[in-house]
Parts: structure tokens; C-alpha cells; sequence
């Protein structure tokens, strides 16, 4: 290969590194696309918190339109968007199940004691195999699930009140209806 296809190519490699390079800085890393949006939710039947007995199945949420948000006591973030849930609950929009992740039972139960509880049910994901069954990259995160039992918005990080406002409730209202 003689002198100027080397530059060529080198400057060829350069152009295709520096486009990824402009592409990625237009991605907002929180809207990282999930494989599992329009595909069923995956079912689970695990521990609830309070009551200690019993358990939580998401069978019990079929036919109906609800929110799925995974949280943990030791999450800061959680902690940011749990004011908004503690709101959102207040609205009784849709049922929201909370899904304690990696989480002792314990402390989430005395979190809950302590900063209120928004959630219809809580269920306990102590080893985090119902997490990777939805693609959890980590807490806290919150699913919306239709009728059908199909996920339909994944919602990574911290919910906010643009997020809610904008995104969540128009998509309640319409799968609502």
C-alpha cells in the first residue's frame, strides 16, 4: 500500500470515528431502548413485604393497565423520585407495584414505615432474578404494562414531573380507554 492510500484510510477511519463521536453526543443515555417494550412483561410470583405473608404475582394485574417501579432502601435516587410517587399514588391513575430490588426485606419495610408507602403492593426481589427477567440496569426504574400484559414504556433512572406529565399519563390515559 504506497503513501497516500495509507492518509486515505487513516483519514477515512478518522471521518467514521469523529460521526459516531457527534451520533453519541445526541443520545440521552436514559433512553436506552429495551428489547422488552411491545413484548409480554415476564411473570413473577414473589415474597410481598408488608404483610409479611403472602406473595405479589403479576397474574393479579391482568387485564389492567399498571406501573411496575423498581426500587431498594439504599438507592439515593429513589429517594429523589419517591415524593413524585407518593403524588402519583394520591392520583390513583393506574395500580403501581413496587419491586424491592437486591434489597433486605427489613430495611425496606422500615423505609417504607418511614417515608410513606405509594405502592398497592410490594414485592420482595431479594436476588434480583425478577429484575434480570425485565433487563434492570439499575435502580431505580419504573415499567408500564397494558392490558395485554405487554410492556409498553421503560423509564430508566429517577422519574421526574416532565417525565410523568409528558410521557406516563398521556400513555395511561390512551391505554386506559
Amino acid at each position: 500500500m504506497n503513501r497516500s492510500a495509507r492518509v486515505s484510510l487513516v483519514v477515512l477511519v478518522f471521518a467514521a470515528l469523529l460521526g459516531l463521536l457527534v451520533a453519541g453526543l445526541h443520545h440521552d443515555p436514559h433512553t436506552i431502548p429495551s428489547p422488552l417494550i411491545g413484548k409480554p412483561a415476564p411473570g413473577f410470583v414473589a415474597p410481598q413485604i408488608e404483610p409479611t405473608s403472602g406473595t405479589v404475582s403479576s397474574a393479579q394485574f391482568k387485564g389492567k393497565v399498571w406501573l411496575l417501579n423498581v426500587w431498594a432502601s439504599w438507592c439515593t435516587s429513589c429517594r429523589e423520585e419517591h415524593p413524585l410517587l407518593l403524588a402519583f399514588a394520591h392520583g390513583q391513575h393506574v395500580p403501581l407495584v413496587g419491586l424491592d430490588y437486591k434489597d433486605d426485606p427489613v430495611a425496606a419495610r422500615h423505609w417504607l414505615a418511614e417515608a410513606g408507602d405509594p405502592y398497592d403492593l410490594v414485592a420482595s426481589d431479594a436476588n434480583g432474578h425478577i429484575g434480570i427477567d425485565y433487563g434492570v440496569y439499575g435502580v431505580p426504574e419504573t415499567y408500564l404494562i397494558d392490558r395485554q400484559g405487554r410492556i409498553v414504556y421503560k423509564q430508566i433512572g429517577p422519574l421526574t414531573v416532565a417525565v410523568l406529565q409528558d410521557k406516563l399519563l398521556p400513555m395511561i390515559r390512551k391505554l386506559s380507554q
